[in-house]
């Protein structure tokens, strides 16, 4: 009776070592593979802004310059709708009772860059242009302007934590069996000066165009309007997380830079 006992009691934990080996293995492909997605969205509307790739590449057109605004109205919102509704708390507290907590965040950037990556892909052209820099020794400063933007964007996500931010520490936390540990509220280097340096950093990449046309700067127009409307909600979602700590910071520290 004990020996299959013991023969029950050992393939059982057979079992749970093969399934936890599966889900670390599964964890840990999705995490990198959303951060893939997500990444590859955000380098894509980097190279976009600098006129080193194309987007609005799809051939769907609506037929009017009318048409095309609202098109393009719509894809703007269902990015925000999507990348608002899922970062709030509410929503994450009802999300990770259908999918695991340590894969929350990776979902979020998973859907954030395929999302980001219609956006690009369906953006509708528009007639006429507001300005081209055609000297080409300007030409390479603007784009050098737009470049820097997008560094400075990835040099803040990594002061944060940049894996924090893209969901890869959470999983790899889960891989390790170690339970998770939220990230600490701190003031440093570009903190010290700008409560977003990330948006700060996004603004001069939608801006310094050195061809700006009527579907570029509609395209800026409506990611900035969006940009402050998600800055609003992240600010109520922080003050919910650290109190009084972060009221006190937003007072001392302006939204994108302090002068003293």
């Amino acid at each position: 009776m004990s020996t299959d006992t013991d023969a029950v009691s050992s393939q059982v934990v057979q079992r749970q070592f093969e399934t936890g080996i599966i889900d670390q293995v599964f964890s840990l492909v999705y995490a990198l593979l959303a951060y893939a997605v997500g990444a590859g969205a955000l380098f894509w509307l980097f190279f976009a802004a600098a006129d080193l790739v194309p987007y609005a590449v799809s051939d769907f057109r609506t037929g009017s310059t009318a048409g095309a605004v609202l098109f393009d109205a719509g894809l703007i919102l269902l990015f925000g709708l999507q990348h608002t509704i899922m970062a709030r708390p509410t929503f994450k507290q009802w999300w990770t009772q259908l999918i695991p907590a340590h894969l929350e965040r990776s979902t979020y950037v998973l859907t954030s860059g395929i999302a980001l990556g219609v956006v690009l892909w369906f953006w509708q052209p528009l007639p006429g242009s507001v300005w081209s820099v055609t000297d080409p020794a300007a030409r390479m400063i603007v784009q050098a302007i737009t470049l820097l933007g997008a560094a400075y964007v990835l040099f803040a996500s990594f002061i944060t934590n940049h894996f924090e931010l893209f969901g890869l520490r959470q999983a790899w936390l889960h891989v390790r069996g170690r339970p998770y540990a939220p990230l600490e509220f701190r003031k440093n280097w570009t903190y010290r000066y700008s409560r977003h340096p990330i948006m700060l950093g996004l603004l001069v990449v939608f801006w310094a165009a050195p061809d700006m046309t009527m579907t570029r700067l509609v395209f800026a127009v409506m990611l900035t309007v969006y940009l402050f409307i998600g800055i609003h909600f992240e600010e109520r979602t922080l003050v919910h997380y650290f109190g009084d700590r972060y009221r006190e910071y937003r007072n001392e520290i302006g939204m994108f830079f302090t002068l003293r």
